[in-house]
């Protein structure tokens, strides 16, 4: 058949008649719907093309056991691997187009984890009653997943849950037609990833512009703690040949639970590929202090506190604070197999700590700084420049930096 296939996650014990009706929909749109039933409960009335006893044995495991146990935390994982490891075949044969799933929260999060094991581009699709918030950015992670409320619970079929599947099959078949292949789905030479964030604005405008007129292609990301952490997951990918990390903050703000924590992991890909980084230090003297904040009343009774609106206001990280971040970060780009370069503006990180600001100290920046290079080893540079983060040589002095750590050579060329 010449159609897309699209794989179907679910559970065929509980969740039955949903699938079969999703299946029924994809099929009529011209595409091949394959069911991957990871039932844990019993025997399901209805037959999969991946049924769960293929799934166990994948994983080294009897059905049998795994239908006695009671045990789901334990068993979970089993099917989880299974279905990785038959998923991944399938895929390196060219016969994955793209997946679906549907079900409760136990079933997203099943699929959140089976999913994130293949890259960007390949669609994705989780349909489930319960996308909670605090539910779906777990799920999300760094993935280019799409999650549909589908409202109405799978629990028999009625008017408004075939509604949703039928949309649901739209999407996931579209998105597959549309998708690039792996083989197809690559970027340019000479392609430079950058962070930024609203309070870098300049500094990324000026560093986009640089690279763009020297022939580079730039992938700019948002240091929100996603975002920069999906640009590290393409990193590890094998995408981009350097990178401009502007806004780092996610490692920081990761120790001390702030807004845009990125993950243990964080600035840590580009190092393991080895390709040249140039690191800013913007907002790693910041951190956020609105009434969302975790440890609010700790940041928010500092001296210095800087209001941006009525959701949003910063202060500065304290000495003690910056001394635990610089030998955090200096423990990251320790283990960097290939070029690192650090600039540091002498009049302020971002725009939030310009000269005249509240928050302007760069004597409480160079507590960081210097405790930084207590910790790095030689051969990482850093230079200072007496200027804003947000001033155009500094924007300058980032590009120039990277070309030199590719050896005055065009990675472009």
């Amino acid at each position: 058949m010449k159609g897309k296939n699209i794989l179907i996650l679910g559970t065929l014990d509980t969740k039955g008649e949903a699938i079969l009706f999703l299946r029924y929909r994809i099929v009529q749109r011209g595409c091949n719907a394959i069911i991957v039933d990871l039932s844990t409960g019993g025997e399901s009335l209805s037959k999969a093309d991946i049924g769960p006893p293929e799934i166990a044995r994948a994983a080294g495991k009897r059905i049998e056991d795994i239908y006695a146990s009671k045990d789901r935390s334990a068993v979970t994982p089993v099917m989880e691997a299974g279905a990785i490891k038959i998923i991944k075949e399938l895929y390196s044969r060219g016969n994955l187009d793209g997946m679906i799933a549907v079900g409760g929260a136990s079933m997203a999060l099943m699929a959140a984890h089976i999913m994130k094991g293949f890259g960007f581009g390949m669609p994705k699709m989780i349909v489930c009653p319960a996308a909670m918030p605090a539910y779906i950015g777990y799920w999300f992670g760094t993935m280019d997943v799409a999650i549909m409320q589908s409202i109405v619970e799978f629990a028999g079929l009625n008017d408004l849950l075939k509604d949703a599947l039928t949309r649901a099959a739209g999407a996931i078949c579209g998105m597959a037609e549309e998708a690039s292949t792996s083989a197809v789905l690559r970027i340019p030479k000479g392609s430079i990833a950058i962070t930024q964030y609203g309070f870098s604005e300049n500094c990324a405008r000026f560093v986009r512009s640089h690279l763009e007129e020297r022939g580079y292609a730039v992938y700019p990301f948002h240091a929100n703690g996603v975002s920069d952490r999906a640009m590290d997951s393409l990193i590890d990918q094998g995408y981009f040949d350097g990178v401009i990390d502007i806004v780092p903050a996610g490692v920081i703000e990761e120790i001390f639970e702030g807004h845009r924590a990125a993950g243990p992991n964080r600035l840590e890909a580009a190092g393991k590929r080895g390709i040249p980084q140039v690191i800013a230090p913007c907002s790693l003297n910041l951190t956020g202090c609105g009434p969302t904040r975790k440890h609010y009343e700790k940041y928010a009774s500092r001296e210095k506190v800087l209001k941006v609106d009525e959701m949003r206001a910063g202060t500065r990280f304290n000495d003690e604070e910056l001394k635990i971040g610089a030998k955090a970060y200096a423990e990251k780009l320790n283990k960097a197999k290939g070029p690192v370069s650090i600039l540091i503006p002498l009049r302020g990180w971002s725009s939030l700590d310009r000269e005249g600001s509240i928050l302007y100290d760069p004597e409480g920046d160079m507590v960081f700084v210097e405790e930084l290079r207590r910790h790095l080893k030689p051969d990482v540079e850093i230079e200072e420049m007496d200027c804003n983060l947000e001033d155009p040589p500094f924007g300058l002095a980032l590009v120039e930096k990277l070309e030199a750590l590719f050896g005055g050579t065009k990675a472009a060329t």
